[in-house]
């Protein structure tokens, strides 16, 4: 079942679309990586028409280490022209840094749904995969009981389900030379917390722990990561 048939079936509660990178980076490298990522990679992406916001993040119990999230208007923002042509001519800096990029994994992915409001300093970033027939099931689940109860939770601000675009997440580009079968996680769900760390993690260890997932038709193995904000760029400064 694609994505198309199963919101042919449910409808979408929430528009917009989030670029999601998870990655580590080489030892030698790391002060580069910063200064590149605060001060020209971050700037551009966002200055492109329909990004909003790019923010990274670092693991506290995370692996990769880092995670980067741009929220766009749409799937149309991370598919047009200027996108691309960013994607196709990397600056030199780009192109140097993102040779450093180990463990990478990267989703273009519509905002399915979406509880709550603002952000959190905290992410737990909750990646998996769902067997073929239970898409639906799963969706349902996730709107109608996983996330009301998240953000229930003392502490958790917002939960987003975002679904990959494989054929948009899988184009080939410039800037991803050297990289590889890059994987594209499927289904993430992005839990925002405002307080302690150890109040997100609780709430995600009950609500969507792997016998939970499982249980609504996830396979293999469900990825929960962690992580603390570090920066963070709206659209307009």
């Amino acid at each position: 079942m694609t994505r198309s048939t199963i919101l042919g079936r449910q409808g979408s509660q929430k528009g917009g679309a989030v670029v999601a990178i998870w990655n580590d980076i080489l030892p030698d490298s790391r002060e580069d990586f910063f200064e590149w990522h605060n001060r020209e990679h971050i700037p551009e992406r966002v200055s492109i028409p329909g990004f909003l916001r790019g923010r990274r993040y670092v693991g506290i119990d995370a692996q990769p280490e880092f995670f980067t999230l741009y929220d766009t208007k749409g799937m149309s923002v991370v598919t047009s022209p200027a996108y691309l042509e960013k994607l196709q001519n990397p600056t030199p800096w780009t192109a140097r840094a993102v040779k450093s990029f180990t463990a990478l994994s990267r989703s273009l992915c519509s905002v399915e749904s979406s509880f709550g409001s603002g952000s959190g300093g905290l992410m737990m970033t909750v990646r998996f995969e769902v067997a073929k027939g239970r898409e639906t099931k799963m969706l349902t689940a996730v709107r109608e009981h996983v996330s009301p109860n998240l953000i229930a939770r003392p502490g958790i601000v917002r939960v987003r389900l975002c679904l990959a675009e494989l054929e948009a997440s899988s184009i080939k580009s410039a800037e991803k030379k050297g990289h590889d079968h890059i994987p594209v996680p499927g289904w993430i769900l992005l839990v925002e917390g405002g307080a302690e760390a150890g109040a997100l993690k609780a709430a995600c260890d009950e609500i969507v722990c792997q016998r939970a997932l499982v249980a609504l038709g996830a396979i293999g193995i469900v990825k929960h990561d962690l992580y603390c904000l570090q920066r963070d760029l709206f659209a307009d400064g």
